[in-house]
């Protein structure tokens, strides 16, 4: 098995990189989707939330409200702080579960939005870094998702710096041009992970 840490920020594109290295065979390991499933209602981590951050994080039918959750905790890192800290390890045991059951000959990408930030480079065997410019993941940002400008920059500013991201990158997807030029470059990468399977298989057993 070969284990990939997938990051980028916000806005970089790393969605699709993970569409696309799933398409070719790898083992999708989604931190969002993981994040999402682990408070939805009757969870454990729901009613920590709500614990910490009381009742008026809930929708009216009991769900989470993410949007007023996010404008809490991205306007306060010590709120964001205190999220992270009941989320993250619920999704760390979920991932490595995940992982777990994907076999000893597979490709696992763990999509990980904040993988920087918590300092997760040492988990896997490669950190891909999906790379844009600020000013491009800005306009996809507002033009894509519908974001106020301000909102855009607020979320981008509570991650990790690019300088940050690509010091703890193995390999960078740069992700400035057209999806064309993704899609090969993407295809790149999932050659170059191959081959790096086949040496760590090589030399470990694995």
């Amino acid at each position: 098995m070969l284990t990939v840490g997938l990051t980028g920020g916000i806005g970089a594109g790393k969605s699709a990189v993970s569409r696309l290295l799933a398409s070719y065979g790898a083992v999708l390991v989604d931190s969002d989707t993981i994040a999402r499933e682990v408070v939805e209602p009757g969870t454990p981590g729901l009613a920590a939330v709500v614990a910490e951050f009381g009742d008026g994080v809930l929708a009216a039918d009991g769900s989470l409200d993410r949007a007023e959750l996010g404008s809490i905790v991205f306007a306060d890192a010590e709120r964001r702080r205190a999220l992270n800290a009941i989320v993250h390890p619920l999704v760390r045991e979920r991932s490595a579960a995940l992982q777990e059951a994907a076999g000893p000959d597979a490709i696992v990408v763990n999509d990980v939005p904040l993988l920087a930030e918590n300092d997760l480079a040492g988990l896997y065997d490669v950190v891909v870094v999906v790379d844009a410019a600020p000013a491009t993941r800005l306009d996809r940002l507002v033009r894509l998702r519908g974001m106020a400008a301000d909102e855009a920059r607020s979320r981008m500013a509570a991650q990790a710096t690019r300088e940050q991201r690509l010091a703890i990158a193995d390999i960078v997807v740069d992700n400035d041009g057209t999806p064309e030029e993704l899609a090969e470059r993407v295809r790149k990468v999932w050659e170059e992970l191959v081959a790096r399977k086949g040496v760590r298989g090589r030399n470990s057993g694995a």
